[in-house]
């Protein structure tokens, strides 16, 4: 007789008797793990393959993918990545695995006893991977925070289902929170402007302020996905708390693929037009984007600016993305914190603190 293999066998050992605990798992896209066309072929064809990130007839866009894109494209994208990469590697990497060791800090400095890990949706550091290892601590509850300040299902979404798709895997589940955005928290908001603040009072002001969202086709929006008004209210409540007036910024959207009308304005093509109209200096924020990475270290940085300047443009000033900006990890903390909750999440007493405790109830009970 053939036994049926079971659907839990690859989930991770389970110890009776281990304390219940409350974890966090901050989300963010993913970066391949170097520059040569070979990670980056691996790293494009799980992100370009995700149904939720292009959403055309599968079967066509496959063939287009696996029979034109990833023989071209892993090339030029390792060029571009290699501008940006570091010793220490991936910038992206680098600044999501430091925010969250910084928001285990800040938690434990509040007095939550929660393990927090970082994942990335795509490539290494996988969700699954970090999901195992939390289960495996013996976490029962994990909230899922994601490194997206406004929802898209391009982004947002597909954490959910990478989450769901290990939930399908696994015998017990944990209970599972998500955060689906924070684009208008005053706290976020306020770590942007101090951002900007900074920089001006560094480097002084420039004449037009340009807010460069991540693009994504313009489809999406009609179709009920809430991405466009929220990186709108998004550059609204920053430009109010900035002081600007309309004429002094520009909501604008980058890195588009394909051929197909994706969010307009384009941030490189409305910077050209800025250029050759007289404009002396931009400065360019990506309030989307919570870590510096390839399409603002490279698209925005790099190649924007080269069009701005050689469209006439005088100045052109990148302001770094949040980062390890001390003002973005209180706010993240903060916002963490309000979706934990409900949880018992304080830290236990050692045993010093215990004994301490019951010796001062003695003392106070042989007062009385």
């Amino acid at each position: 007789m053939t036994l049926l293999s079971s659907p839990f066998a690859k989930e991770p050992p389970f110890a009776h008797g281990q304390a219940p605990r409350t974890a966090v798992l901050y989300c963010n896209l993913g970066t391949p793990d170097s520059p040569g066309a070979s990670d980056v072929r691996r790293f494009l064809a799980e992100f370009l393959g995700d149904p939720r990130v292009v959403e055309i007839p599968r079967l066509l866009w496959l063939l287009i993918l696996h029979g034109i894109i990833l023989r071209v494209r892993p090339a030029k994208s390792g060029a571009k990545y290699a501008t940006i990469w570091t010793a220490e590697g991936s910038p992206l990497k680098i600044w999501t695995e430091k925010q969250a060791k910084m928001l285990q800090g800040w938690l434990a400095q509040r007095g939550h006893d929660v393990q927090v890990r970082y994942a990335m949706r795509y490539g290494s550091t996988s969700i699954a991977s970090q999901l195992d290892a939390l289960k495996a601590a013996g976490s029962t509850r994990i909230l899922i925070v994601p490194a997206y300040p406004q929802y898209s299902a391009t982004t947002t979404a597909s954490l959910w289902d990478a989450v769901y798709h290990w939930a399908g895997k696994v015998r017990t589940i944990p209970e599972l929170r998500f955060i689906n955005h924070y684009h208008d928290d005053a706290r976020y908001i306020a770590a942007l402007a101090g951002r900007v603040q900074g920089y001006w009072q560094a480097h002084g002001r420039p004449d037009v302020l340009v807010m460069s969202f991540h693009g994504v086709p313009e489809r999406t929006l009609h179709l009920g996905d809430p991405y466009h008004c929220e990186c709108f209210k998004t550059a609204r409540l920053l430009a109010e708390q900035l002081g600007l007036s309309k004429e002094q910024y520009k909501v604008t959207f980058q890195s588009r693929l394909g051929r197909a009308k994706w969010l307009e304005p384009y941030t490189e093509p409305t910077l050209i037009e800025m250029g050759q109209s007289g404009v002396k200096r931009v400065d360019v924020v990506c309030p989307a984007f919570t870590s510096d990475c390839l399409e603002t270290l490279e698209e925005i940085d790099q190649e924007a600016r080269e069009a701005f300047l050689h469209a006439g443009g005088k100045e052109f000033h990148y302001i770094e993305c949040l980062n390890d900006d001390p003002a973005w990890i209180t706010a993240l903390a903060d916002i963490t914190q309000q979706h934990l909750q409900g949880w018992p999440t304080q830290a236990a007493p050692n045993a010093a603190a215990l004994e301490a405790s019951r010796l001062a109830a003695l003392a106070l009970g042989a007062k009385q």
